[in-house]
């Protein structure tokens, strides 16, 4: 068998995430489509946060997004282009519409 984290976790890896990324209310749309976090779209991320872990997104007002992986480390975001990614998407609340049938398949 193989572990599968899906977003029906996201509860309980936002309460105890150890990193975590702040996205920019022009960026929430954006991210909940399926897109990668963009250093545009860097609201805040948690110091030391190192390069290539998981990290749990929140939107400005720390509603629970989803989550993810680093791209760069803390140090390393605060040099990068605006274009650059940041962080790659894993898995967000939007899949709740997108993937409804295949989430509820996995219950039973």
């Amino acid at each position: 068998r193989k572990f599968r984290l899906e977003i029906t976790a996201l509860d309980y890896l936002a309460r105890y995430a150890l990193y975590k990324i702040w996205i920019r209310p022009a960026g929430v749309m954006s991210y909940l489509y399926g897109n990668n976090v963009l250093k545009a779209h860097l609201g805040r991320i948690t110091e030391n946060t190192p390069k290539h872990h998981g990290v749990v997104f929140f939107s400005m007002s720390d509603t629970p997004l989803g989550f993810g992986v680093s791209a760069y480390t803390t140090k390393e975001c605060r040099k990068l282009e605006s274009t650059a990614i940041i962080a790659f998407h894993q898995a967000d609340v939007g899949q709740y519409i997108r993937d409804e049938d295949a989430l509820s398949a996995y219950q039973s």
